[in-house]
């Protein structure tokens, strides 16, 4: 099971990427590609899915009979660096691009990799198109300085992105961009606009004294999204409506068109009430009775850095799924979502532990409490322990994802019961 996922993170080094992998499997396992520009017809106890600029994508499986909803949610894209249009810069015959941070990461993990690029492309030929493209060969280097020259490198100083982080392409006196990409990848037409984005190609790795942890670049969050794929295409209740739901643009705040906090969740459920003939009452009530889980992976236990974490909960990789709090809000975990989910894990036979943030740190959000303000539902906060979260490479364990598939597979094959907020029933 962890082979695949590795083969699916290896082959998605951008939110593009992953879509066309999620798209491979959803049609190997039946479900019918539906177009966002076309008025939709749908069948009961088919399943569908559709895309929304090649960079999330939602996954569907219509019932016999509409009585609930249940969604799992996770999104597409990591923290990496984007490169500039126009952005080559010589330097004494020394080639850089000039990039811009996407999201927040841990910047030091980037210098002194074989790093690739991978993203999208308009190409006007006799129309315009766009096309995916993934380098896959490493062609680039961002270098550090030498230990000699910088004798304060091991003491932490703030790293100048814009002075230190222009990644080496090579040497002479003229590089394009377009025309790079033009003869690598064979494209005939004009190239109009790049969406180009740096990736660590280094491949995905078990490793350790009884191969328990799973190294890869872009673990948050491909590892949730290839959980949930690897569940929705064993959904089989013919009550329930369940989604998966793959957003992009969460990294950078879910403010785009393709994330969390777009129309494209109401847009989709739109389109299904008018397509199944349900009454706006009929979904509302179906929301109302609905569950969703929010899977984003979470910070595991390190132990040279055990002060800050909670006292009372730190979660450690291995030990089971986690389920993430926060008194604000930030994680939309409340006692009737957590019980739901606690008590989904025990009859799926796997294990759970909590996260708090340490009481002095702010922590980060995800993408549930946002969804939530537009779709409204239930909603527990979950995710997978790792280390090194927004690395280039990060760190996680082999049989916590097992256990994600186990309990999201149990979650769409049956229907919850939530009668009312004093009763619950699985």
């Amino acid at each position: 099971m962890n082979t695949k996922l590795l083969e699916f993170i290896d082959a998605s080094p951008s939110a593009f990427q992953a879509v066309v992998n999620i798209k491979k499997e959803l049609n190997q396992a039946g479900f019918i590609e539906l177009n966002e520009q076309t008025e939709w017809s749908l069948q009961k106890n088919q399943k569908y899915y559709v895309s929304r600029n090649s960079s999330a994508l939602f996954a569907f499986c219509i019932p016999e009979t509409f009585d609930s909803i249940q969604m799992a949610a996770s999104h597409l894209d990591s923290p990496t660096f984007k490169i500039k249009a126009n952005g080559a810069m010589i330097d004494k015959n020394q080639i850089r691009l000039d990039v811009e941070k996407y999201g927040g990461m841990i910047l030091h993990t980037w210098f002194d990799r074989p790093l690739s690029m991978a993203g999208r492309m308009v190409v006007k030929n006799k129309k315009m198109e766009s096309i995916l493209f993934d380098d896959k060969k490493p062609w680039l280097m961002i270098p550090s300085v030498a230990i000699h020259l910088n004798r304060d490198v091991n003491q932490g100083k703030a790293i100048n992105v814009q002075k230190e982080m222009l990644p080496i392409v090579g040497q002479g006196s003229d590089f394009e961009l377009e025309k790079y990409l033009q003869e690598k990848h064979h494209i005939e037409g004009e190239i109009l606009a790049v969406d180009a984005f740096l990736y660590n190609p280094e491949s995905s790795k078990v490793w350790g004294i009884n191969d328990e942890f799973l190294s890869a670049p872009r673990i948050d969050n491909l590892e949730c999204t290839y959980a949930i794929l690897e569940a929705i295409k064993e959904s089989s209740s013919k009550n329930v409506l369940n989604m998966a739901l793959f957003f992009d643009n969460e990294e950078v705040g879910s403010g785009t068109k393709q994330g969390a906090d777009s129309s494209f969740l109401t847009d989709v459920l739109a389109r299904i009430k008018e397509a199944c003939h349900l009454s706006q009452q009929q979904v509302l009530s179906m929301i109302a009775r609905g569950f969703m889980i929010s899977a984003d992976n979470a910070h595991g236990y390190h132990p040279g850095y055990g002060e800050l974490y909670s006292p009372s909960d730190q979660p450690k990789i291995n030990e089971g799924i986690v389920v993430k709090h926060n008194a604000n809000q930030k994680y939309t975990s409340d006692a009737i979502s957590a019980a739901i989910f606690y008590q989904l894990c025990k009859e799926a036979g796997v294990s759970h532990q909590n996260y708090y943030n340490h009481t002095n740190a702010p922590g980060g959000s995800t993408l549930g409490n946002i969804a939530n303000t537009h779709v409204s539902l239930n909603t527990v906060d979950i995710g997978l322990a790792q280390w090194a979260m927004h690395s280039s490479y990060e760190t996680a364990g082999t049989k916590d994802y097992q256990d994600l598939v186990s309990v999201l597979t149990y979650f769409y094959r049956h229907k919850m019961e939530i009668c009312n907020e004093d009763y619950m029933n699985l």
